[in-house]
This record gives structure tokens, sequence and C-alpha cells, in this order.
């Protein structure tokens, strides 16, 4: 039996020996397709050659594709563990033909491959083809009939409808008809009740579509109308799991050797076993999919987050925890020990996967510990609320508890829902949107900005200058009044400005715009609808006068020295710590940088100083800023500009370069490195799992910060006599001072020693109480504690001590008695609380042991004597 390597790897070989070139998979998560988060096809990364944008490399390609299948109309992941065929991750095996070969070698080779090769019964095998469309004017595919007529009988054509058997990329562009092979792994019995033709595509779960072959050879037009290409395409796509099924005899695709060593290794490490339980099955088979998926991800670039692509995989990382956690016993982190078993079954076709090993398993267990703490406290609060309900009668918990779990404790609402339905109980959905809303509006109106109509002075759009230029001509387009949190601003729209709006990370330009009647300020710059808006706390009074707008070049020029900065601290962190650094976030404002970036540990005080060392060494070297101004996206990346993960770029982009250093950006930036005079990490902290920041300043900020350390010296050396080795003085002045103390403590036991045997030698009886007062100035009240407690401990019946004390100026008083006198009815506590009155104070305490603080030391001894009256002495 061929292993689920030997399988893939003979797909490969088949093809490279039909003179394909074979080429890697493409990374799962897509950095620079705005239309997709994830791959989600083999075609993904042939989308431009097919698109006719690049000419193709190689006319002939094979490959196997990693693909990820969970968001839109693809979005199968409830579904994932419940049956045997559904997975988030999944590998696509594919042969494409740019306008070389077409329909009849695409067929006559996947005859072969599948019969020849692997030896697949052909009477299991069926194909459909495109039945036609008469309101398109197509007719049925009998070209891709006839090459399956060779093949198979004509019982075993079968004609499919267009969603089923007509390809489109979109609502443009390249389409055609396509040819799927299903399979029938059935039981002869069953295959002689019920023909196998009779159950294609009607979701049999044995009788599967296991390769689609696209016939590319039209192109459709924006009115909808179809025209054929010139250089056809084929493109054909295989489930590798599904493959790997039929070739392994089995009918689940998770009793192949893909997922088999998985679910054992989880078998042992809950003491589960797979096969005994339906609902131990179905999570095991869950985290035995997610892990692939999760694991893919990081190798990819993508850590679990709370956007975007990073939700969808903490999403998926979350359902497999929550599934461990509930029908495994997994209460601590345990998918992160899975990947070394990952890795050997997948690392030969995937290096990348042991290349980042310590990277995936580091992120995982972090993401693990995080959901676990959640998930037990949302749990216990959840069983509580089915409980009530349940009590109540009733079968579904109200919208406000949902919420309540989903806002305040982070509780997932869809692992809500799925928790109750496995306890017969549901959630009312409706009152969880009303809350949802009630957040929402709540939002809404903490950030209420009540905005006049714009005023239109003259019509025009807003040319930005200010890469060029700090200071341009300009005149008023139009204005508007905004109020917002009782403060009123005016929102003013220039026809040139050189002032940056807020964008990017970058904070927004301030300064002034002038006219020879008046100044008026402008105390923020942003971005509305990509228009730049100027705002100001006054209008001009001549509105269409000439005006300067002129930008505080002081604050530009230290914006753009901390956005230079954090392009050398990207480039820096990747070659200290690794090419999985990727850019999560930033924020330059003129007084500091802020960086995100994804990393799965602490940066270490040394990695911190070699970061610094480069960016420095950077600045020092005076590189000069090279810009490469609205260049075609394309050209952008053939010169390896960085992109932002999640951002949208435009045909025609903006490149900043520092020497080594080149990264998509719109923001301000120095003319040359060494304009950013120096910078200094101030401190580096989580943001979240998997993602840290770095907080830095530069040049002047520098300075100011390097005086300071320098002032802090300076006072410090004149306090220890100037002395040549400062470190080494304050050494030896902290070991003095303990030692002092150590010296300092003995004496005051020693005094309080003394103070006991002088009490214990003049206890004074009456009516055969012990009676013990003291009235003294203490070193402090502990020492009176002490001393009362050693009493105690020596004087164990008929004890009655009483202190009057005064520390710091302050009186206070202390009662201890023995047990005998408490069982006597005596209470320390009221003792105190009565005789406090006479301090102007209050205290109480134990019946056998209380103290009271006051104000008025000239009631001290008064007090002292009030306590003995009351106790009856």
């Amino acid at each position: 039996m061929l292993t689920a390597n030997e399988i893939r790897d003979s797909f490969v070989k088949f093809f490279e020996s039909k003179g394909h070139q074979i080429v890697p998979s493409a990374p799962m998560v897509i950095k620079d397709d705005p239309t997709l988060m994830f791959t989600n096809a083999g075609m993904n990364q042939f989308k431009d050659i097919i698109l006719g944008n690049h000419p193709a490399k190689y006319k002939r390609v094979t490959d196997s594709q990693k693909c990820l299948r969970v968001s839109g109309k693809h979005n199968d992941l409830e579904e994932v563990g419940h049956d045997t065929y559904h997975h988030t991750m999944f590998e696509m095996l594919g042969n494409w033909s740019f306008g070389d070969y077409f329909k009849k070698e695409a067929i006559s080779w996947a005859w072969e491959f599948l019969v020849d090769v692997l030896k697949i019964d052909p009477k299991d095998l069926y194909a459909t083809v495109f039945e036609g469309s008469p309101e398109e004017g197509l007719e049925r595919d009998n070209e891709a009939a006839s090459y399956w007529e060779q093949f198979m009988p004509a019982d075993h054509i079968i004609n499919g409808n267009k969603h089923d058997n007509f390809w489109e990329m979109g609502d443009t562009g390249p389409c055609g008809p396509c040819s799927e092979i299903h399979i029938d792994s059935r039981s002869e019995e069953e295959k002689a009740k019920v023909p196998g033709r009779e159950l294609v595509n009607k979701d049999h779960p044995q009788v599967i579509e296991i390769w689609n072959l696209v016939f590319m050879q039209y192109n459709r037009k924006a009115d909808g109308s179809l025209e054929p290409l010139p250089a056809r395409v084929i493109d054909t796509g295989m489930g590798f799991e599904r493959l790997v099924r039929t070739m392994q005899g089995k009918t689940s695709n998770y009793d192949t050797d893909v997922f088999q060593p998985i679910i054992k290794a989880i078998g042992d490490l809950s003491g589960k076993k797979y096969g005994d339980d339906p609902k131990i099955d179905v999570a095991m088979r869950v985290v035995a999919d997610h892990i692939r998926t999760i694991a893919f991800s990081i190798t990819d670039g993508q850590l679990p987050s709370n956007a975007k692509a990073g939700y969808v995989i903490r999403r998926i990382l979350r359902r497999a925890v929550r599934y461990a956690y509930t029908f495994l016993d997994q209460k601590q982190a345990f998918m992160y020990k899975l990947i070394p078993v990952l890795i050997e079954n997948m690392g030969g076709a995937y290096p990348e996967l042991k290349a980042q090993q310590g990277l995936i398993e580091k992120v995982i267990k972090e993401e693990e510990e995080a959901f676990l703490r959640t998930l037990e406290t949302g749990i216990r609060l959840l069983d509580k609320v089915m409980a009530d309900t349940k009590a109540a009668g009733k079968t579904e918990i109200s919208g406000v508890d949902a919420f309540t779990l989903y806002d305040t404790f982070g509780f997932p609402f869809d692992l809500t829902e799925l928790i109750l339905r496995e306890n017969g109980l549901t959630a009312d959905v409706a009152g969880f949107e009303a809350e949802m809303q009630k957040q929402k509006q709540r939002a809404r109106n903490a950030a209420a900005v009540e905005t006049g109509d714009w005023v239109v002075l003259k019509e025009g759009e807003t040319e930005f200058v200010g890469y060029d230029y700090t200071e341009y001509e300009t005149s008023i387009l139009r204005y508007r009044q905004i109020k917002q949190k009782n403060q009123t601003l005016y929102q003013i729209v220039l026809d040139k400005t050189p002032f940056y709006a807020e964008s990017g990370g970058q904070v927004g330009d301030t300064g002034v715009i002038v006219s020879e009647f008046e100044t008026i300020d402008i105390i923020d710059t942003k971005k509305e609808n990509n228009l730049p808006i100027h705002i100001a706390k006054k209008l001009p009074e001549h509105l269409d006068a000439p005006m300067m707008a002129c930008v505080d070049t002081d604050k530009r020029a230290a914006c753009a020295a901390n956005h230079s900065c954090t392009h050398l601290l990207d480039e820096a962190l990747r070659e200290v710590l690794g090419d999985h650094i990727e850019q999560k976030g930033s924020l330059v404002t003129p007084n500091s940088l802020r960086f995100d970036f994804s990393h799965f540990q602490k940066v270490t005080d040394e990695e911190i100083r070699q970061v610094e060392h480069l960016v420095n060494a950077k600045i020092r070297a005076n590189i000069p800023l090279k810009e490469y101004r609205n260049i075609p996206i394309e050209e952008a990346k053939e010169l390896g500009a960085i992109a932002l993960f999640g951002e949208k770029y435009g045909d025609h982009v903006r490149v900043i370069q520092f020497g080594s250093s080149i990264e998509f950006c719109g923001g301000t930036h120095v003319a040359a490195t060494g304009n950013i005079g120096m910078v200094k990490i101030l401190s580096e902290s989580s943001v979240a799992a998997g993602v840290r920041r770095i907080e830095a300043i530069t040049g002047a900020r520098v300075e100011e910060m390097l005086d300071g350390f320098q002032d802090t010296l300076r006072e410090l050396k004149s306090l220890f006599n100037n002395a040549p080795d400062l470190a080494n003085s304050i050494r030896k002045a902290i070991d003095e001072n303990t030692g002092l103390k150590k010296q300092m403590e003995e004496f005051k036991k020693e005094k309080q020693a003394q103070m006991k045997e002088r009490l214990l030698s003049n206890i004074k009886e009456v009516n055969g109480v012990k009676l013990i007062k003291l009235c003294a100035l203490m070193t402090s009240p502990e020492a009176v504690k002490n001393i009362a407690f050693q009493l105690r401990g020596e004087i164990t019946e008929n004890l009655f001590f009483v202190a009057g004390t005064q520390f710091e100026g302050k009186p206070t008083l202390t009662v201890m008695l023995s047990d005998n006198l408490v069982a006597g009815g005596l209470k320390a506590g009221a003792l105190v609380k009565e005789a406090a009155k006479l301090i102007q104070g209050g205290g109480g305490g134990q019946p056998h042991f209380a103290t009271a603080g006051g104000k008025n030391i000239d009631g001290l001894n008064a007090a002292v004597d009030k306590i003995i009256e009351l106790a009856g002495l």
C-alpha cells in the first residue's frame, strides 16, 4: 500500500515525466492580494499568468498546493471533524498548461495516472462533462466527452450543469467548462443495488469527486458575453486527502496515514482511544485537522490575532482547544506537543515546518494557555447559566447572559451556541445581537460628532505636495463646523496642501495657514474619504484671500526621523530575531515611535542592544533616501519592497528605500539616515500572544534623555565624594547599610528583652491578676506587640498587660490578656475601644489582644488608667 508521501511524490513525478516543471507550494496565507486572505485553490498563485498580466515562465507546471477554506462560500469549519472528508487545510495536487496542451492530453494523462500508475479499478471511475447552456449559446462539451469515451463506457460519462461543470474565476475573466472525475468506493453489494452514476454529485460520502479538470477557453467580458481566449489554459486540481483515502482503501480521510499518526499522538497524550466514543472521535478529528492548519499558517507568517486572517487562525485554534478541553480532558496546553509528529509526517514535502518548529510550538503553546484561562472561566459561568435555565423550565438562555459571557469574559458566542446544543439548549440570538447593537451605539455616542454642512467656496480637488514642500500657496475649497466634546472646531479643505494627513501610523501635521490679514493655527490634519482635512479652532475672516500653508517643520522633521527609524528597526529586528518578524502596527509622533511586530517571546536586553547598534550604524552611515513614487505595484515587488499584511495597495505605489531597507510607504521621511541622529529603545513589551511592542526615541529626545542620565550620575558621584568607581562605592554603601540594619535589629531585640525583664520584675498582683503596665516612648509599634506576645508566652494564666506608648508623636494603646481572663469575661477589644476616646482615636482587635491609635498624647496616661478601671483592677 502506498503511503501519502509516496502518492504525492508519484503525482508530481508522473507529470514531470510529461514535461511539467515541479514548482513549490505557494504560501497558504496570501499577503499581496487584497481579494483573498488565504490560498483556497491551486490556481491562486498562477492568477497573474492566467489573466495575461505576466508571461508564463514554464508552459507546463505541476505541484501540490496547501490550501485553506474557512470563509466565504467555502466555509466548512463547523463540518470539520463531524464527517469523513471536510477539512480546513487540505492539499491540492495539480497540473497546468499555459497555452500548450489542452483537453485531449489533460484527460488521457489523468486516466493514465489513475488507472495505469495507481492501478485504480476503471469500473469505479465516472466523469462529468458540461451539458451546455442554450441561453449563452454554449453546446455540450462533446470534445471532452469524446476523449472520455476512449477510456470508459458511455454510462460512466455524466452531463453536469453550469454550477458543477462550468468554472469561472469571477464575474469577468477566464472561464470554461470542466470535467470532474468521481470514484465509487462502496462495497460490491452496494454497487449492485444502486449504480454509482446515480450517486454522482449527490453528497454520498463514498461516491466522491477526486479530480477536476478545468478547460479555460473563454474570456467573460463585462457585458457577460464570452469570447475565445487566445491562449487556452488547463487547470486541474485533485484532492490529495481524498486520493490517499481511495488508494489506502479507507472510508474516511481521517483513517489514512495523513491523519492517523497525529490521531495516535493525540490518543497517547490524552489517554483516550480513537473509535471508542463518537464524541471523543470528533474531538480527535478536530484537533488533528486544525493543528495542520495552525502550524502551516504560522509557518507562512500569520500569527493568531484579533484581526483579519489572524482572527481566522485564532478561531480555528480556539475551536480545537475547546474540543480538547471538553472531550479529551485537556485542561493544560497540549496541542503544541503534536508538532514533532506533524513534521515527521509532512516535513519532507514541506521543509519550512522543520525550519520554524520552535516558533510554531511557542506560539501555539502561548495561545492555548491564554484561551484555556478564558475557557475555564467561561465554561464555569455557562454551566451555572445552563443550570439556572433548566431549573426555570426553559430551554433558551437569554441574549443578555450570552452577551455578558462574550463581552465581559471574552467567551466566543459560537462556542456558547455549540456547548448549548450539546446540552439540549439554545441561545436567544436576537437578544444577543440586540446587546451587540447597544454596545456599538454606546461606542458611537461616546465618539459622537455634530457635523455641519460643507460650505463650498469653489470646486476642485486637493493636491498633496508635502513630499516636496513644507510651504505652499493655497486657497480654501470648502469648510464646515463640527462640535465634539463641547468644543467647536472647523474642518478646512485646501486646493493644494503640504500638510500630511494622519495615516499609516504617522500622526498628521500641524502648522499655520497665513494670509496678509491673519494667521490660523492648524492643530491637526486627518484623512476622510481619502481627502486631507485641516482642523482649526477658528476660521479665517477672509476666506477667499490667497494664503500660504506652512507646516511646523520641527515637528515634521521629528516625525520623519521617527518614521524612517521604524523602517530601519524593522530590518534590524529581522536580522537579529529572524525572518518571521512582520510589522503588525506602528505609531509615529514627533516625540517618539512605537513599533509592533510578530515574535513569540520577550526580546532580551542583549538582542535589544544588537538591534540598537545595527540601526545606529545605519544612521551614522548617512544612507540617502531613494524614493520610488507612483510606480506599478509589480515593479515595487520586483525591487523586493516589503508590504504590510492586510494592507490594500493600488496599482501604483510609493516605495521608500534606505540601502537594503525597502518598504511600501506613504509617510514622510528624512533625506538621509544621518538626520535621525540616534535611536534609543526605551521599552519592549507584549501586546498580544505572539506580538511584541518596541517604544523608542530619536534625535534631540535621545540627547535630552542622555543629559538626564548624566545629571543623575553627576549627582550620585557628588553624594559619594566623586568616587572614581561609582558602582563599587554604591555597592559598598549598600553592604554597610545592610550590616547596620542587622546591628540595629539586634540592638532592638536586646532593648526589648531588657524592657521585658524590667516589666516582669515589676508585676503588681490585684485580686490574683498579674497586672503589668507600660508607659514609654517606643522605637516602633511592632516592638510593643513583640513584648506583649513574649509576656503571654511566659505568663500563661492571669496575665493583664496594658501599654500606653508613643511613636513619632502618635499615641497607641495595647492590651494583652491570658486565655483564662478572656474566659472570665474580659475582652481586650472592648477595653481599648472605650479607652481610646481619651486619646481621640479608635481601635479594636481580638478578645486576647487589641490595639488602638489616636491623636491626643496628653490623654494617654488617663486612657491606660481607664482600661485598668474598666477591668475592675
